[in-house]
């Protein structure tokens, strides 16, 4: 076999040109959503996203143009569409042609309605062009194989030794794949996939592990599947989500001003507390550590311990953010009830937002606060101190 140089430069060509509708729905299975998403952009952004692959195209049936637009819509890398012919082979021909204007040194042919395939798969295909000239990923036959006669009766039992599903993606190096299409187009011969062209064009095909949940889908129960299989794939990447409460009071004391929600507010009075008393920082630590089931703010700062007399709470609500990024989380919400006859909240409203935003490290969209009286009831309402209620909402990675 002549040897060539291992492909540095590797292009995709997903074949969408299909018009298969049997899967129901009324539009063929590359542009039905799973997952939150077209098939075909599950596929796409597989290519688009693995560093061996320099370009992405798409081949398309030329009444799909619409479709397809929708389909990728906010997708960015992919070449133009290229549209595709009468067979499958045709097309697959016409975004070959498309592609050599690009002068990639290979190019791995995909199925669009096979969006589970994955990046090491992908590798896979990808490594081992650098030692054949075309490659098929397939996954050795599990099934018994039974051949049925005429009338619908079990002829025989089929040997499963040495047989292998084929799956995509399939890789070639270009100039070997695009000769073989340009002479069997010119011969009238008609084969089933790209790995049965290279056989007849004579080029060694070299089998590679595949992936049994690479499923090409082709029934609209496929469909069903994907989408339930999708969208638990997207739940687990998006981890759970959790909730905290907090609550905190301090009473007021002498003094010129007090602090909440990380802000010094003049005011005829002061709160009292071991810390500098910011009631609506304290309810908002209390909030997170809640989230995260890690006790609460006397717990990680005992009152008892001299260090914390005086203390910034910012440093508090710090430390909450702190061990919820460390589980891997992320906050989405903070949200704060300040339930006080005085000070006025409304005009440092704004100041507390972006003071909370910056300690907690998120945006001040994701930060709100809330103001109310007590309707002069209760120590509130006499004007003996100062309450505070929050709830923090975050995301961590599943545990088991």
């Amino acid at each position: 076999m002549p040897t060539t140089p291992p492909p540095r430069r590797i292009a995709a060509l997903i074949v969408a040109a299909g018009r298969g509708v049997r899967a129901g729905g009324g539009l063929p299975k590359q542009y039905r959503i799973v997952g939150g998403r077209t098939v075909l952009a599950h596929s796409a952004a597989l290519f688009l996203g693995h560093p061996r692959v320099e370009h992405v195209a798409v081949v398309i049936h030329p009444d799909d143009e619409a479709l397809y637009r929708e389909a990728v819509a906010g997708i960015r890398g992919l070449l133009p569409p290229v549209m595709g012919g009468a067979t499958r082979q045709a097309s697959v021909r016409a975004g070959l042609e498309a592609l050599a204007s690009h002068a990639p040194d290979a190019v791995l042919i995909h199925d669009a309605v096979r969006p589970f395939a994955t990046g090491d798969l992908v590798t896979r295909v990808i490594e081992a062009l650098s030692t054949n000239r075309a490659v098929l990923a397939a996954s050795p036959v599990a099934d018994t194989l039974k051949r049925g006669d005429a009338e619908g009766f079990v002829a025989d039992t089929v040997s499963r030794e040495g047989l292998f599903a084929a799956e995509t993606p399939q890789g070639f190096h270009l100039d070997v794949i695009l000769d073989a299409h340009r002479r069997a187009a010119a011969a009238g011969v008609e084969v089933t996939d790209d790995a049965a062209l290279a056989e007849w064009a004579g080029i060694p095909v070299r089998l590679v592990a595949g992936a049994r949940s690479n499923i090409k889908l082709t029934s609209q129960e496929d469909i069903a599947v994907a989408d339930r299989r999708l969208q638990g794939e997207a739940l687990l990447e998006a981890g759970e989500t959790r909730v905290g409460t907090g609550y905190d009071v301090h009473p007021f004391t002498d003094g010129d001003a007090v602090w909440l929600g990380g802000i010094r507010i003049p005011h005829e009075k002061t709160l009292a507390g071991h810390s500098d008393a910011d009631v609506a920082l304290h309810a908002l630590t209390d909030a997170l550590l809640g989230a995260i089931a890690e006790g609460d703010i006397g717990s990680h700062f005992p009152p008892s311990d001299q260090q914390w007399r005086g203390a910034s709470s910012d440093r508090f609500l710090a430390h909450a953010v702190g061990l919820v990024t460390a589980r891997g989380g992320r906050i989405v919400n903070l949200d704060l009830a300040i339930i006080a006859e005085a000070p006025k909240i409304g005009p440092h409203r704004d100041a507390m937002r972006a003071r909370i935003a910056e300690i907690a490290g998120i945006s001040t969209g994701r930060v709100a606060v809330k103001a109310t009286t007590n309707e002069k009831l209760g120590f509130v309402g006499r004007r003996e101190g100062i309450a505070a209620i929050a709830t923090a909402t975050i995301r961590l990675p599943f545990e088991s």
